[in-house]
């Protein structure tokens, strides 16, 4: 017994001298070296996959927010559009979107019409295909914004060859401006995870979209006043709760995966505080549409709250690195408030956007991204507003000619039957509620 407890002493002394010498390292400057660059790159690639699929679970975040909101006849539908619009981003990513952002010349404004290829190396600093992959859920969550607003009175199957044209080259033409090291990035544009290249490529498109659709038969009465009336309440309010629940945590993934690299001190120091203004951003825009729909209606409006959580988020996606705390907790309250504000504007225009997701993503995106140079000295509001101003013109333009073909070709709106019978069964079969004989 006692051999055996000294062997065991033995073994542990190694372990223990070399911590003891780490800690005396540490006190006396070893903070200060890096790690080697094999190391470097192994972390960096840990931190894209694992943000990455933190970002991949947002569609499904997207997928119970929009089941949640629209009617109990439309749910089907809405995870079918989900699971085919995210499987439609990944196969156009590697196909040619990578490559239209990443193949970009230095300065320009597109890339090339090629597959992505892996060429890893340890000096890039992460493996090529972590970063594809991190880069095509950006991708597809710009996809998942336009499919809410939408719903209920679109057809599946336009939707779907959209969702090929948005991820396929929309999205990766703006996303190289910037990301790609193309115009808008020699400009001195700053947009830190996506605001605008992200949500608000997302609501331009949604927003294109919803104009030539149309607005759900019966939503609006002859004065353009919304029309509230039982078809139209959300199937589950439980649901969409559960769905921003998931989005916030998705969104850690967003906003943290965006410092690019984990090999430092200084980058795990910017990936926790990123967390934290992250999260009291989203903390501010629920509170903040908390207030104000109490202030405004007298009751308090759970819905606004919910979408102003999700507007607190895209506001702080610009910059969530710089700001502190409680200019985080009122960047994002900004972005609550715009959320309800949007909101009611959209009624006044006749304009039906089922979930909020202009609002939370087109308008509180606009704003996230004009606000970078309040806290980062770096950066200055001209190239800012001309980010904003091409980004949103180009994608809304493009997105609203491809929808009018569409219309004036394969028509993109199903029939007025069709929406009274329900999306369910009249585009996937599935019946989810009682009907009477």
């Amino acid at each position: 017994m006692g051999g055996q407890m000294t062997k065991f002493i033995k073994k542990l002394v190694g372990p223990l001298v070399s911590l003891f010498f780490l800690l005396n390292m540490t006190s006396a400057g070893f903070a200060e070296t890096t790690v080697s660059a094999e190391v470097g790159f192994i972390f960096n690639t840990f931190l894209f996959l694992v943000c990455g699929f933190l970002v991949m679970f947002m569609a499904c975040g997207f997928a119970m927010l929009e089941s949640g909101m629209v009617t109990s006849k439309s749910v089907s539908v809405i995870c079918a559009k989900n699971i085919g619009l995210f499987s439609i981003a990944g196969i156009m990513f590697w196909l040619v979107g990578y490559n239209l952002a990443y193949g970009i010349p230095e300065g320009g404004y597109i890339g090339s019409f090629t597959p992505w290829s892996d060429a890893s190396a340890v000096d890039t600093g992460y493996a090529d295909g972590s970063d594809w992959y991190f880069q095509m859920v950006f991708c597809a969550t710009t996809v998942s914004i336009v499919s809410g607003t939408l719903a209920e009175r679109i057809k599946l199957w336009p939707f779907f060859l959209f969702a090929a044209i948005l991820s396929g080259i929309i999205y990766p033409i703006v996303m190289g401006w910037q990301w790609g090291g193309g115009w808008l990035a020699a400009a001195g544009f700053s947009d830190f995870a996506g605001s605008t290249l992200v949500h608000s490529t997302g609501g331009s498109a949604a927003l294109a979209g919803a104009i030539l659709l149309g607005a759900r038969t019966g939503r609006f009465d002859k004065t353009g006043k919304p029309t509230v009336m039982k078809p139209f309440a959300a199937s589950s309010i439980p649901l969409v709760t559960i769905g921003v629940f998931i989005l916030w945590l998705g969104w850690f993934g967003f906003n943290g995966g965006s410092q690019l690299a984990m090999g430092t001190f200084d980058d795990a120091v910017a990936v926790s505080n990123i967390f934290i203004n992250t999260n009291l951003a989203a903390c501010g825009g629920v509170l903040a549409a908390a207030i104000v729909t109490r202030l405004m209606m007298g009751k308090t409006d759970v819905v606004q709250m919910l979408n102003g959580a999700i507007g607190g988020l895209v506001a702080i996606t610009a910059e969530p690195l710089m700001p502190s705390p409680l200019a985080a907790i009122l960047i994002g309250g900004v972005g609550g408030v715009i959320v309800v504000f949007g909101t009611k504007l959209l009624f006044s225009l006749k304009i039906d956007d089922v979930v909020g997701a202009v609002p939370a993503h087109l308008f509180a995106g606009i704003w996230g991204t004009l606000a970078v140079p309040i806290t980062n000295p770096d950066t200055s509001f001209g190239p800012q507003l001309l980010g904003v101003i091409s980004i949103n013109a180009f994608v809304f333009v493009v997105a609203f000619i491809v929808w009018a073909i569409m219309k004036n070709t394969m028509g993109i709106r199903l029939s007025k039957e069709a929406e009274k019978t329900g999306t369910d069964v009249t585009e996937t079969g599935v019946i989810a509620y009682a009907i009477k004989d």
